[in-house]
């Protein structure tokens, strides 16, 4: 499934959800490009709108709108795009704000995004860099309580302990 609005084998399209526009999603992005699945092309992909890659692409891809990598596309290419669904094989690093890996998908390289999801079976070798800095919660050991070592002092490991109640006088 694609949240890109890909044409692919997918039966419903799902949106990326963002700031409401009343449904609590946004519209969905157009794909104004079309790379066939009988096309191979060589050399630097750039663009201003979305792009439906079904075919071969070697090179460079560098667009402002949202990319659709469908089942049937093999992409060696280094990518910058808004928003990458990818359903097919990619060898390339991946720059983007957000990535779909479907459980088709493929991907041998490292990415550089913010947000990322990966359906169940997908492939991904690579590093993954997320640009927000976030640092990992800071764990402190426990700190001894003094109120309790001072009261009572506890007997060393080892050291036998009588238990056996004391009688009170006056019976």
């Amino acid at each position: 499934m694609s949240w890109l609005g890909g044409k692919g084998k997918s039966k419903e399209p799902v949106t990326p959800v963002s700031k409401s526009t009343g449904g609590g999603r946004m519209a969905q992005p157009a794909i104004e490009s079309t790379i066939g699945a009988n096309t191979h092309i060589k050399g630097d992909v750039q663009g201003d709108g979305g792009l439906r890659i079904d075919g071969v692409v070697e090179g460079t891809i560098e667009i402002t709108g949202n990319l659709v990598i469908t089942e049937s596309a093999k992409v060696r290419a280094e990518i910058k795009a808004n928003n990458v669904s990818i359903a097919g094989a990619v060898q390339g690093n991946v720059t983007a704000n957000r990535v779909e890996v479907a459980d088709t998908g493929r991907v041998w390289g490292d990415m550089n995004i913010k947000a990322l999801m990966i359906n169940e079976g997908a492939y991904l070798r690579g590093q993954t860099f997320m640009s927000q800095d976030l640092q990992p919660p800071k764990l402190e050991p426990p700190k001894p309580d003094t109120k309790s070592s001072n009261s009572l002092s506890m007997p060393q490991a080892g050291t036998v302990v009588d238990v056996t109640p004391e009688e009170k006088s006056g019976k």
